[in-house]
């Protein structure tokens, strides 16, 4: 018992980080800052703290030299976002009843269909002609294919949308109203899963 003991003190005491580490001149994530964050996810998923899908979805940390590797990292919040957002559906569906689940994603898929029920290039207001902002045609490249998820049915994971990335172009879209809105997808596609 005394050796189990031991081990286990050995092995929180072990100072291997959780994720790769960059080297040379890329940077990663601070790792005392993604260590506190995914403590309390941790905390948060066992039911002690109130993080939730969302507050994961929007988490950043500073970048500096050898700090992890940012993909990992992500694709580790990424679990943790689905985890948080499954057990809220969990949690909901028994307070209120399935029903009222699927009526709340319904509603929720509306809106966003809704919204990019507007034509082509004016879906999102737009930044003036000297201030940058998203490039048009590649949002519009991906509402569409948000409209074609939520209206027929067509494969897309809250993967592919957190990993949208679009570039920059003088007159684009706002970028905050783009961001909103993949976020409410994202949380339609977790909510429907």
């Amino acid at each position: 018992m005394a050796s189990e003991e031991r081990l286990d003190a050995t092995q929180v005491a072990d100072p291997r980080p959780a994720f790769s580490l960059t080297s040379g001149r890329t940077r990663g994530y601070h790792r005392a800052a993604v260590d506190t964050f995914l403590a309390a996810a941790r905390t948060a998923f066992e039911g002690g703290g109130d993080l939730s899908a969302a507050d994961v979805r929007v988490a950043s940390f500073p970048l500096v030299k050898n700090g992890y590797v940012i993909s990992e990292v992500d694709a580790a919040l990424g679990r943790v976002e689905d985890a948080l957002a499954g057990r809220a559906r969990e949690q909901s569906v028994r307070e209120k009843g399935a029903g009222a689940w699927v009526e709340e994603a319904r509603a929720e898929a509306q809106v966003i269909l809704d919204h990019l029920a507007r034509p082509r290039r004016h879906r999102f207001a737009r930044t003036g002609v000297l201030t940058f902002g998203y490039r048009v045609d590649e949002v519009d490249h991906v509402a569409s294919r948000i409209v074609r998820y939520l209206r027929d049915g067509e494969p897309l994971s809250a993967e592919q949308l957190r990993g949208a990335a679009f570039r920059m172009q003088r007159g684009g879209y706002r970028e905050e109203q783009v961001d909103a809105l993949l976020d409410a997808t994202i949380d339609v596609i977790l909510a429907v899963r």
